[in-house]
């Protein structure tokens, strides 16, 4: 972005969240309509049918007040809500119940590390609305159809302070935002699924300015990766412009996966072009001071302080607890192997470079691992007991994530158990000097590194079996010393 240095980005995330409830925001319907036929799972409520009158879900305002406490912002005893005012397709009323000027929650903010540098992002607020249909475009066709099941879906939409740098910290702020919802399992954060929805307002200004440039909203990216790669477009796109000496509309942009570039979708509204006005059908939301304070004390340990703690705990670097709090399904898992092992490093270490890696391969989550958390503690005793060897462990975990087998029973069936008779690697240490004169004699001269080759030839003779501590003294007192 060569253009572009002279600038600096100014980002601000504003991000909808749909909310973990059972019905949804305004009716009884109910929010699980995944693989049902469109327009099934609407009532005259949420198509806004004239006489039928909303009732706020009381599961869904305790989520909303849950995810204020959880990123410190301040819950407002008194909010409302509001209609607002925009005539689309899938938006059956003609306008959207949301909350406007007194909302839920006012401030709070996201910590994240830039660098290895802490950094918090302020919050603006956190409001409620219900959510719109989805329209839905068959491919070669000249018309569009409407499904308006997810008319009313319980959202909550979490607007940042724009002070977001880069593309970068974008990315680690929605992270470290989808850890915390998860955490508090208000909601499951799937972004391919549209249960989080992220919005973006971007613009640029001279660096060491202090006056924002016009801005664009970016709409439409449906994953961390292409709210990256979106926003890197975007600050090209501007910076091609200022520095042409042209003006950077103030519009509303859609991303293109398949293009990778954002196109323009209308002239970025105002609060006034809503024509905002308190919904008349629903009454103010008052809430008490115990009652806030009684979910106050519901909330659960959050990522930062599982990360702590997992350092303290059980003696992880800093890193390696971060990768293991990111996700609480993620920590939980390693805590119950650890508990069920005398090593939480050894644990650590296999569910960061063994079983993450699988599952990232694989795009699978780690509600999709077929074994137990003690399984994994299992295989690590074996190692360390000496049944079988590192390289071996790797082949029985293969084995355990395709089929869920227990580790015992795939050393016992395949015959892993590691060989740590003396007699018995003695007559492969033999012959592995004698096929390999060569590398006995450049050991014997000094050369170390032949030693590593020598016992790798006794492994694969010994198909990977021999424990590779006596392996290594045999082979030593057989070629006389250290070498």
């Amino acid at each position: 972005m060569a253009a572009g240095m002279d600038y600096q980005p100014v980002i601000g995330l504003e991000v909808h969240v749909q909310l973990s409830t059972r019905a949804k925001l305004f009716c009884s319907c109910g929010t699980d309509y995944s693989g049902q036929p469109p327009n099934t799972h609407v009532c005259p409520v949420c198509l806004g049918l004239p006489g039928a009158l909303p009732v706020l879900n009381e599961q869904a305002l305790h989520l909303a007040v849950k995810a204020v406490l959880a990123f410190e912002g301040r819950v407002a005893p008194y909010s409302k809500f509001a209609r607002k005012h925009y005539f689309y397709p899938d938006l059956p009323k003609a306008y959207q119940i949301s909350q406007y000027d007194q909302p839920i929650g006012l401030g709070g903010h996201v910590d994240i590390e830039v660098d290895g540098a802490p950094k918090r992002i302020g919050l603006t607020r956190i409001h409620m609305e219900e959510d719109a249909g989805k329209l839905v475009h068959p491919e070669g066709a000249s018309h569009s159809l409407v499904d308006y099941n997810r008319c009313s879906m319980p959202l909550v939409e979490i607007v940042s302070e724009p002070e977001l740098a880069s593309p970068e910290e974008a990315r680690l702020y929605l992270l470290k935002l989808k850890s915390v919802l998860e955490y508090l399992e208000a909601s499951d954060c799937n972004m391919e699924e549209g249960s989080l929805r992220c919005d973006a307002n971007v613009s640029l200004m001279p660096r060491g300015s202090k006056t924002f440039g016009a801005k664009a909203e970016v709409k439409n990216m449906n994953s961390f990766k292409a709210v990256a790669r979106a926003l890197e477009y975007e600050i090209e796109r501007q910076s091609r412009l200022l520095d042409d000496g042209e003006r950077v509309a103030q519009e509303t942009r859609l991303w293109d996966e398949g293009a990778g570039k954002t196109f323009p979708m209308r002239s970025k509204e105002d609060a006034h072009d809503y024509r905002y006005f308190p919904e008349p059908d629903l009454p103010p939301v008052v809430l008490e001071t115990e009652f806030i304070d009684s979910i106050r004390k519901e909330l659960p340990e959050l990522p930062d302080a599982r990360r702590l703690r997992f350092v303290e705990q059980y003696g992880l670097g800093a890193y390696d607890a971060s990768v293991l709090t990111a996700q609480k399904a993620v920590a939980e898992f390693f805590e119950t192997a650890a508990r069920a092992h005398a090593s939480p490093k050894s644990v650590s270490n296999w569910i960061q470079s063994e079983l993450l890696g699988y599952l990232n391969r694989d795009g699978l989550g780690i509600g999709d691992v077929k074994f137990a958390a003690a399984d994994l503690a299992a295989l690590v005793q074996l190692i360390d007991a000496g049944t079988i060897s590192g390289k071996i462990a790797k082949d029985v975990f293969a084995e355990m994530y395709a089929s869920g087998k227990v580790p015992a029973q795939i050393v016992k069936e395949r015959g892993l158990e590691q060989i740590s008779d003396e007699g018995a690697i003695v007559v492969a240490v033999d012959r592995a000097i004698a096929d390999n004169a060569e590398a006995a004699a450049s050991f014997r001269a000094g050369k170390t590194a032949a030693m590593g080759f020598l016992v790798g030839q006794v492994m694969r003779l010994t198909k990977g079996k021999a424990n590779p501590g006596l392996v290594n003294k045999l082979l030593r007192e057989k070629l006389g010393g250290e070498g």
